[in-house]
Parts: structure tokens; C-alpha cells; sequence
């Protein structure tokens, strides 16, 4: 999938150095909410790992990371995944980030686009959902605008890295609602 001087594709072990620098500059705004990411991309090494488990539950249709990719400097530029996969609806959860250094340029919102119109064509998702803070008006921006509805308000939902519990929206897509 590709979209102005960007591409979107699966994340491969090859990646390893570039999705480790990625994870190491942005670590400090992800720890709370991409926690499970960012505990297992501590060192080199716990990267290569996770990156090995990944390839194995993409085969297995259980997970689907996505980078996107800036073609000009050949960077990665940000992170879509598909998680929490039920495929007896079928439905998954999308998480999404940035990285900082590619903030403020409309690639989330047109990626993330892509990704979702991906998911209906080629997974045959009848159903994507979203989680987010209450403060995160970039993500609920992008939810808003790419078709997603509020669905509700998730109290204590999530536990943060710090052992806060807080509130998540709910944000759900139909494969008949999108745009």
C-alpha cells in the first residue's frame, strides 16, 4: 500500500534495527499505552525476539503489525496493528502511533485509512475497533474522521505502566459504515 512518499507493509525480522530505533525515540510517550510493545523491545536482542514471535502469529492470522514507511530516507515513520483478532465476528483491535520526527503531517490519518480499508478487503474484518484515552484528541481525530463511532466509555479499562487504572473510549467501525 503505498500513498504520497509513503508505504505501508507488514513488519518483518529484517526490520530489527530500524523497528528498535523506532521503539528506543518514541519509548518515553508509548510506555503507558503501548506497554506490552515497548516491554519487549528493551534491548536489541528482546527486539529480535519479539520480532521472531510476531512472524509466527502472522502466519497464524493472530496478530498483523504494520509500518509505515518513509520512502525517501527509507525510515519507519510510524506502527499500525491489528491485535486481539476474534475471528468469529470476524473483529480486531487497531493501535496506532507516530513517530515523533513524522508528527503533524497527516500521515497517521491517511494510513490509517489505508489500513482499515485493508482490513474489510483483504482480512474480511466485519468489524474494527479502537481504544483510546480521553485525552488523545489525535487518535480520536483520526478514529472520527475515517468513519469510527463512539461506542462508549470503558471506565478503568486499562492499567498503565505507572499501575494507574484509567478510562478508555471505544471506538468501533462496521465494514458497511466505512467510507
Amino acid at each position: 500500500m503505498n500513498f504520497d512518499n509513503y508505504s505501508l507493509r507488514l513488519l518483518k525480522a529484517s526490520d530489527l534495527d530500524d523497528f528498535f530505533h523506532l521503539m528506543k525515540n518514541n519509548q518515553s510517550r508509548l510506555e503507558n499505552f503501548f506497554a506490552g510493545i515497548v516491554a519487549k523491545t528493551q534491548t536489541i536482542d528482546a527486539t529480535k525476539n519479539f520480532l521472531d514471535d510476531v512472524e509466527q502469529k502472522i502466519e497464524n492470522k493472530a496478530y498483523f503489525p504494520y509500518i509505515i514507511i518513509d520512502v525517501n530516507s527509507g525510515t519507519i515513520a510510524g506502527f499500525i496493528d491489528l491485535k486481539n483478532i476474534d475471528w468469529n465476528i470476524p473483529k480486531t483491535e487497531m493501535g496506532l502511533f507516530i513517530d515523533v520526527q513524522h508528527e503533524g503531517k497527516g500521515i497517521a490519518a491517511k494510513a490509517f485509512y489505508l489500513v482499515c480499508q485493508h482490513c474489510f478487503e483483504k482480512h474480511g474484518f466485519h468489524k474494527l475497533f479502537l481504544r483510546t484515552h480521553p485525552t488523545n484528541t489525535s487518535a480520536i481525530g483520526i478514529a472520527e474522521k475515517t468513519g469510527f463511532k463512539k461506542e462508549g466509555l470503558l471506565r478503568d479499562d486499562y492499567r498503565t505502566t505507572s499501575g494507574d487504572l484509567v478510562d478508555l473510549l471505544y471506538y468501533g467501525l462496521l465494514q458497511a459504515d466505512f467510507i
